[in-house]
């Protein structure tokens, strides 16, 4: 790995939630050799890690590609590592029936204004009305009425029929049909500031924690469980098997045209204001 002798820490920030905590299972558990390189977890929320990334505070981070798109002068997307939707995304979900149609007409609890979800839905329909709701209490929000309806990121997407709530629209479908292409919603990004050596070996260390967890699967899954609200085993596994999978190892070729081709939605509609490059590190 690195000729260097001292030993480097890395910050390491992710949300904590069972798919991420899947994915770093072997390395937050100490199954890799990382060489000289020691790395420290810090457990945000997403919209939380979204805000840290435009100041630059940790040296890797989970974001949104939405947030993404504000900070290419700061970090470099990792080649792996992404939560990206083959034909399923967030799902609006509410309390009474009603169709895609009727989005402008709804008051919808979003989970954050930078995460791709919220991007994704803009790009279908950019007028309607929102409120900001922890991702977590989404649910909630829909049932009591606070809102008509409620953008769902989390394991909500396989059990909201189950509470008696009415899908809208899955923006995953969606997308898929109307580009072909997987939705992204998630990436770790790394500080370009690191420099090419240090960013080379993190990737390859963060790379190999996936494919650790990926061919340990009921251990890694025994781990994440701590960090899966209220869902059983079966449930767990599914949700995790949605959002780490084969293009978390490597986003292909189909992947990053998805995360360029997403943003540039974006920008050619008037969300995000600049034109994003989506730039991997190598």
């Amino acid at each position: 790995m690195s000729t260097l002798t001292e030993t480097r820490t890395i910050t390491v920030a992710h949300s904590p939630d069972s798919d991420d905590a899947f994915m770093f299972y072997g390395l937050a558990t100490n199954k890799l050799d990382t060489g000289s390189l020691s790395f420290t977890h810090v457990l945000k929320d997403i919209q939380t890690l979204n805000e840290e990334a435009f100041r630059g505070t940790y040296d890797v981070t989970a974001v949104s590609f939405h947030a993404y798109a504000y900070i290419t002068d700061k970090y470099l997307l990792l080649p792996h590592g992404a939560s990206i939707g083959d034909n399923y995304g967030p799902i609006l979900v509410s309390r009474e029936p009603a169709k895609a149609a009727d989005i402008s007409t709804l008051k919808i609890a979003v989970p954050g204004t930078l995460t791709s979800a919220f991007l994704a839905l803009r790009v279908f329909n950019a007028d309607f009305k929102y409120e900001v709701v922890p991702f977590d209490k989404i649910i909630d929000a829909v049932k009591s009425g606070q809102c008509d309806a409620g953008l769902l990121i989390h394991e909500g997407q396989l059990f909201y029929e189950s509470i008696g709530l009415h899908k809208v629209l899955d923006l995953g479908e969606w997308w898929h049909e109307q580009t072909g292409l997987p939705l992204p919603m998630g990436g770790n990004v790394i500080r370009r500031e690191l420099g090419p050596e240090i960013i080379r070996e993190v990737s390859h260390c963060l790379r190999e924690s996936i494919r650790y967890s990926l061919a340990n699967r009921e251990d890694a899954l025994a781990y994440a469980m701590q960090f899966a609200r209220d869902m059983d085993t079966d449930l767990a596994d599914r949700f995790v098997g949605m959002w780490v999978n084969d293009l978390t190892l490597d986003y292909t070729d189909r992947g990053r045209e998805a995360v360029q081709r997403l943003l540039t939605e974006g920008f050619e509609r008037g969300i995000i204001p600049n034109r994003p490059t989506v730039e991997f590190a190598t």
